[in-house]
C-alpha cells in the first residue's frame, strides 16, 4: 500500500515538473521569437500601409533606411543615380543626415554635387536631398536630380548675357556714329561715310532682333499646326534668290540639283528660313570665285523615307572643337569674320530647332581649308504626316559626319553621290 502511494506521488510530482518545464520552454520560445535578430533588422521592418505605393509613383529617388542604416526600400531611380550599392546608402553626407534625423526627428534638406559614375567625365550630378522620419524606426530619404534644371538655368543666363552684349554693340556704335555725324556737319564726305556705317549697324541690329524673334517662334510654336506639303525645289529656289546679291558680289557660283519631285511636310516659312540660313552661311564663309552646291535626294529609313538636303561650300571649314558647338546660340567660329559679314550667331540655332520640331535633324561634315557640308534630314511628306500623329521628335546627333568634297556631284562616305547639280545664274 505504501509502495503504491509512493509510486503515485512520484508520478504526480514528475507530471507537475514536466508541465512546468514545458511552460517555461514555451515562454522562452515566445520571447526568442519576439526578440529582433541581426537578420530581421535588415529584412523584417515593414513599411507603413500605403507608403510603398506612394514611393513607387514619386518622381524623386526614394530610399528607406532602418535603425541599422540598412536599405529597406529603394526606388529604381535611386539605383540608377548610384545612391544605393550593396544594400547600403553609398553617399556619406546623406547617410549622416539620416542618422541625425533618426536621433532628433528633425527634417533636413541639403543640395549636393555628386560625381557621375560610369561616364568617365568630370561633370557633377546636382541633387537635392531631403530626409524625414518615417514612423518610429525608419527614415525616408528623397533625392531630386537638379542637373537638368541647373543646365537650363545656365543656358538662360548665358542667353540673356549674350543678347545684352549683342544688342549693346550696334546700339553703342549707332550712338557714336550719330555724334560723329553731328560733329562733321560741315564735311559732306565725312557725313556720308558715317551715315553709311550707321546703315550697316542699323541693318545688323534689325537682323539680330528679327532672328531673336524667329528663334523664339520656332522654339514655342508647333510648326505642324499650319503644316502643308512643301516642294524642295521651291525651297531651294527661294534660298538661292535670298543670297543671290551676296553671291554675285563675291562671284560665287550657286548650283542646285536633285530637287525635282521631292516634298516634305511642315511649316513652309520655318523650313525656308532654315535652308536660307544654311545657304547664306555657305556664301558668307566662302572665298570669292568659289562654288556653293545645294543637292537633295530621297533615302530609305526604317521609319519611312527621308529627304536629305545638303548645302556644300568651299570655304574655310570648321575645326573639330568648333563642330561640337556651332549649333549653340550666339556661338561663332570666327567672331571677327562674323562681324564683317553681319552674322548674329543665331542662324544655325534656328536651323537646329526647325529640324527637331519637324521630326528631323541637321548634321555637319567639315574639314579645315576644304569647306563644309550641312545636311538637313526631314521626313518625306507622307512619312512626316504619320510621324506627326505619333508625336515623336528624335534628338540631334551633331557628331554624325556627312560631307561633299566640292560643290559638284560627290558626297563622302557613307552616302552615294548626288545627281549632278544644275548651275544657276
Amino acid at each position: 500500500m505504501d509502495v503504491n502511494a509512493a509510486v503515485a506521488a512520484a508520478a504526480a510530482i514528475s507530471g507537475v515538473l514536466t508541465g512546468v518545464i514545458a511552460m517555461l520552454a514555451f515562454r522562452w520560445s515566445e520571447r526568442e521569437q519576439k526578440r529582433p535578430t541581426r537578420t530581421s533588422l535588415h529584412t523584417d521592418p515593414v513599411l507603413p500601409p500605403g507608403v510603398d505605393t506612394v514611393l513607387s509613383v514619386l518622381r524623386s529617388s526614394a530610399v528607406v533606411l532602418d535603425e541599422a542604416d540598412a536599405v529597406v526600400k529603394a526606388s529604381s531611380a535611386a539605383y540608377a543615380l548610384g545612391l544605393v550599392r550593396g544594400g547600403k546608402l553609398a553617399v556619406e553626407p546623406m547617410l549622416q543626415m539620416a542618422r541625425d534625423t533618426r536621433r532628433d526627428g528633425e527634417i533636413r534638406q541639403v543640395e549636393l554635387d555628386l560625381p557621375r559614375r560610369g561616364t568617365g567625365r568630370g561633370e557633377a550630378l546636382a541633387v537635392s536631398a531631403r530626409v524625414a522620419p518615417l514612423g518610429s524606426r525608419l527614415v525616408l530619404l528623397l533625392v531630386e536630380d537638379l542637373t537638368e534644371a541647373r543646365r537650363i538655368e545656365a543656358v538662360r543666363r548665358d542667353f540673356v548675357a549674350n543678347v545684352s552684349h549683342e544688342l549693346k554693340t550696334p546700339v553703342g556704335a549707332l550712338s557714336l556714329l550719330s555724334e560723329a555725324v553731328m560733329g562733321a556737319s560741315d564735311d559732306p564726305e565725312a557725313v556720308e561715310r558715317f551715315a553709311g556705317r550707321m546703315q550697316i549697324e542699323a541693318t545688323r541690329l534689325t537682323n539680330l532682333v528679327q532672328e531673336l524673334i524667329d528663334l523664339s517662334r520656332v522654339q514655342n510654336d508647333d510648326p505642324l499646326e499650319d503644316a502643308e506639303p512643301v516642294r524642295i525645289d521651291e525651297l531651294v529656289a527661294e534660298a538661292i534668290d535670298r543670297c543671290r546679291h551676296q553671291a554675285g558680289a563675291k562671284q560665287i557660283t550657286m548650283a542646285a540639283g536633285g530637287t525635282a519631285d521631292l516634298s516634305i511636310w511642315g511649316n513652309r516659312g520655318q523650313l525656308a528660313a532654315a535652308l536660307g540660313n544654311l545657304v547664306e552661311n555657305a556664301v558668307n564663309y566662302s572665298p570669292a570665285r568659289t562654288r556653293v552646291g545645294i543637292a537633295a535626294r530621297r533615302v530609305t529609313a526604317p521609319g519611312g523615307d527621308l529627304i536629305e538636303i545638303a548645302v556644300t561650300d568651299q570655304g574655310i571649314g570648321i575645326s573639330d572643337k568648333d563642330k561640337e558647338r556651332i549649333f549653340e546660340r550666339f556661338y561663332r567660329v570666327d567672331p571677327a569674320r562674323s562681324r564683317a559679314t553681319g552674322g548674329t550667331g543665331l542662324g544655325l540655332a534656328i536651323v537646329k530647332h526647325v529640324a527637331a520640331s519637324h521630326s528631323g535633324e541637321v548634321t555637319v561634315w567639315s574639314s579645315e581649308g576644304q569647306g563644309s557640308t550641312f545636311t538637313l534630314r526631314l521626313p518625306e511628306a507622307g512619312a512626316a504626316r504619320d510621324r506627326a500623329t505619333d508625336d515623336q521628335t528624335p534628338g540631334l546627333d551633331e557628331d554624325d559626319e556627312t560631307g561633299q568634297t566640292d560643290g559638284t556631284t560627290t558626297v563622302s562616305s557613307p552616302y552615294e553621290p548626288f545627281s549632278a547639280p544644275e548651275v544657276l545664274p
